[in-house]
């Protein structure tokens, strides 16, 4: 085996791995960056850009076949899944290509294409695309492998066809009639998205309801778009068996009101995903993870092995792109610059992509309650909303937990037109410790939708 000894081993070119090996290659480092598949990690590849891509045709489709309210006539609305596919493939190319162009220029950086696993404490084996091996050891490692969907115990699933929210992406047809299984946030937005393209679209999920994350008002008010929209919605509801039938998928499922099998063309598994940790050998290495095979590490991201670092989904933890790049930040600016960044008291602001966004930063009014904390609750309904009103856009509401004593923002959820976008103001706010009141009585451009930021707080007056 030819071996080699690098000052830093990155495994996987994800939105933590590969800033990271640029930086540290930029510092000095002699810097192996190793990736099995493709640079740019699950969001550029199959996860937030090509999604996002295909959301928008959705939308547009959505906003064709609306014409009629804003006085627009048009003709019968169809959807061509081809060129929709061939669109999100030329932007996730371009980014892909960019990001790896950008990283072979590096000086003291070697992109590695193999597959890696830990051989001893510091030392890994690469398994290259021609199956040959190779050996190499650094003083420091750095692993953002990611995550893969979880396919769940479900009799029957392993011998069909099913999709997942990688695959699904490569359809060429639009299905007749959509099953997907998990009302997660992955499974709300492929469910959107593909009634929009013309699937009769039912969505199963296990628990009592969506999205146990946000306030249950949040969730039933998405539930009720989704309803709006067409979508059928089965909750409390288990998947206990699937099969072929010919071109057909049949999903038998249970709930409180019986038993029921499910007929649909295509079948979407978007029941949670699983760490891409159980290829690595880490214990070779002294790495520890939990019960789920995600690994564990500290406030500054160091894993149970000296000198190992972990960042992004294979730690577990919010699963963002943003939260994996702000993990590199916090692992560069650590060992450049000697900053003792943590992940202690991060902010986590996450947009769903359902049309209206789903905005959401900081606590939620049943977190904060269940804390114990002074709050108050500032709501307002997208109908109140000027620019909603104006756009035809006046789904949802708009909420924010308050420190009922300080002024000071806690949280909030905007379920509306830019929901993420609103956030962010808010988010804004928190970071810079301004009040809800500061923003109460601030002038913002007319007519905006962070003009309504002023009316929701004046709710607060009455």
């Amino acid at each position: 085996m030819n071996s080699k000894h690098y000052d830093g081993i990155v495994i996987g070119a994800g939105q933590a791995g590969g800033p990271l090996a640029g930086a540290l290659a930029k510092a000095g480092w002699s810097i192996a960056l190793i990736e099995k598949e493709h640079v740019g990690g699950t969001c550029v590849n199959e996860g937030c850009t090509p999604t996002k891509t295909m959301v928008a045709s959705a939308r547009v489709a959505h906003l064709a076949r609306r014409a009629e309210d804003y006085g627009v006539k048009t003709g019968p609305v169809s959807v061509d899944l081809n060129k929709v596919r061939q669109r999100k493939r030329d932007i996730v190319e371009m980014f892909r290509s960019s990001s790896q162009n950008s990283l072979e220029k590096i000086s003291n950086l070697d992109l590695i294409m193999a597959q890696a696993q830990f051989s001893g404490p510091k030392t890994l084996e690469l398994t290259l695309p021609n199956n040959n091996k190779r050996q190499i050891s650094g003083d420091k490692i750095f692993v953002n492998v990611g995550a893969r969907a979880s396919m769940p115990p479900i009799p029957g699933l392993a011998e069909i066809n099913a999709l997942t929210a990688r695959t699904m992406m490569e359809l060429d047809e639009v299905p007749e009639k959509f099953l997907i299984l998990g009302g997660g946030y992955i499974g709300l937005e492929f469910g959107q998205m593909f009634r929009r393209f013309g699937s009769e679209v039912t969505i199963v999920e296990m628990a009592p309801r969506f999205l146990p994350r946000e306030d249950e008002e949040v969730a039933e008010e998405l539930a009720k778009i989704l309803y709006e929209d067409g979508i059928r919605l089965l909750i409390n509801t288990k998947a206990v068996a699937v099969r072929q039938q010919g071109g057909c998928i049949e999903l038998d499922v249970a709930n409180a009101a019986g038993t029921e099998t499910l007929t649909g063309s295509q079948l979407l598994v978007a029941a949670g995903r699983r760490p891409n940790s159980d290829s690595l050998n880490l214990a070779a290495a002294g790495i520890i993870t939990d019960a789920r095979g995600f690994i564990v590490v500290d406030e500054k991201l160091a894993t149970t092995a000296s000198d190992v670092y972990a960042l992004g989904d294979v730690k577990g933890g919010p699963a963002f792109t943003h939260i994996s790049y702000d993990d590199y930040r916090i692992v560069r600016d650590n060992l450049l610059k000697d900053a003792k960044r943590s992940t202690k008291g991060r902010i986590v602001p996450y947009t769903v992509f359902t049309d209206p966004q789903l905005g959401r930063v900081g606590l939620s009014e049943a977190e904060a309650r269940a804390q114990g904390l002074n709050i108050k609750v500032a709501k307002l309904p997208m109908t109140r909303v000027a620019r909603a009103l104006e756009t035809a856009e006046t789904r949802g509401f708009m909420k924010a937990v308050l420190d009922a004593d300080t002024g000071q923002i806690l949280g909030a959820t905007i379920l509306g037109i830019e929901g993420g976008e609103i956030m962010s103001v808010l988010q804004m706010a928190m970071m810079g410790k301004v009040s809800y009141g500061t923003i109460r009585d601030s002038a913002f451009a007319h007519p905006t939708l962070a003009e309504s930021l002023n009316n929701l707080f004046m709710t607060l007056d009455k």
